[in-house]
């Protein structure tokens, strides 16, 4: 994202290492307190993975239970899983915005969009670092790079730049491909065989990965040990959407530079390599709110998440903002009855072993 001019000032420090140079210190006005907004990150994180692994087991037993023609243990389908069909969610979100109506497939898909979006437009791309499972490992991943190999390494930036539109171009793809979908076609293609058993196939592509595909895995988690947020910064569609949508929030990251000491610390903690410290406003769509930044500022008030007229925005209550929009979200879906597909099961009986074939011919 290209820097507004007015949001870059010089640094208000001298070089010292220049001869003659005298360092023109500002006075530090230590934070009180300790900062709590890694660990309650880190919280929500966790119960997040947990709560998709969870969906993911219980997915597991009920496509089981239909594989093995009713003679294993039977649970409910969970709806959950549909957060990682995101066509599918483009494709209802559509449909509704076109119909008004609910679709009758994967119609949770379209809700769990429609909360991230929320999300990233409230609280900018806090998806990706305070929920997104995908994002909280590739984390852990570069942080025990860091940890084995006492650095990240960073790519130059004729390489970098080129590298982050690559996201924005399969994001582009995507949305290309569902703007030519009619409101009939995208309903007669969810309701179709294909469309009805998507997540099984998404399953199964896990569950017997070509090779192709598993050496395409391991070279992006081998990657993340060495680059931050590899498959993030560089691929994920999902999150350059989340991204754009971003750009319209009120939440920035801003810099009071009359506090500020000029330490750098803000641009060195940074993961998406956002240079902090000489800005006044972080506007760019690559800022998660991690808040990472803000954590390891020394300087009492000096860098906050904030909205306009410097209202400040602390960690808890972006956490509570961030549960409230998805949790409200799905109860209202939960309660108003159009979170499942309510698919009969004699459907799973037919298609599930017909996809059991092709994965086994």
């Amino acid at each position: 994202m290209a820097v507004a001019e007015k949001d870059i000032i010089p640094s208000l420090q001298c070089d010292s290492s220049l001869p003659g140079s005298r360092p023109d210190r500002k006075k530090l006005v230590r934070r009180a307190g300790r900062d709590w907004s890694q660990p309650l990150r880190r919280l929500i994180q966790g119960l997040f993975l947990a709560l998709n692994i969870l969906l993911g087991l219980q997915f597991i037993l009920f496509v089981h239970y239909f594989e093995s023609g009713g003679r294993t243990v039977h649970v409910s389908r969970p709806a959950g899983v549909e957060g990682y069909l995101p066509i599918a969610g483009l494709m209802n979100l559509k449909y509704f915005l076109l119909t008004g109506k609910i679709p009758a497939v994967h119609p949770a898909a379209m809700f769990l969009l429609g909360a991230f979006l929320l999300i990233s437009i409230v609280f900018r791309k806090a998806f990706c670092s305070w929920l997104c499972p995908v994002g909280t490992i590739s984390e852990l991943l570069w942080k025990l790079g860091r940890k084995l190999f006492k650095k990240n390494w960073t790519m130059p930036r004729s390489i970098d730049f080129p590298l982050r539109g690559l996201k924005y171009l399969v994001l582009g793809l995507f949305l290309y491909a569902v703007a030519l979908l009619p409101a009939n076609s995208i309903e007669a293609f969810l309701s179709s065989p294909y469309g009805i058993v998507a997540d099984v196939k998404m399953l199964n592509f896990f569950r017997t990965l070509s090779e192709t595909a598993a050496i395409t895995i391991i070279a992006l988690v081998v990657l993340s040990f060495f680059y931050m947020n590899f498959w993030c910064r560089y691929l994920c569609p999902y999150g350059a959407l989340m991204g754009l949508a971003s750009l319209i929030s009120p939440s920035k990251i801003r810099r009071d530079p009359d506090l500020c000491i000029d330490c750098a610390k803000c641009t060195k903690a940074c993961p998406s390599l956002l240079p902090v410290a000489g800005l006044i406003t972080v506007r760019s769509a690559e800022c998660t709110a991690c808040l990472e930044c803000v954590a390891v500022c020394p300087a009492e008030d000096a860098l906050q998440l904030s909205v306009p007229r410097k209202r400040r925005v602390p960690a808890w209550v972006l956490a509570t903002g961030v549960a409230f929009i998805f949790l409200g979200i799905v109860g209202y879906a939960k309660l108003a009855g159009t979170w499942n597909s309510n698919i009969p099961d004699a459907v799973y009986f037919h298609l599930v072993p017909v996809l059991n074939q092709l994965r086994h011919p």
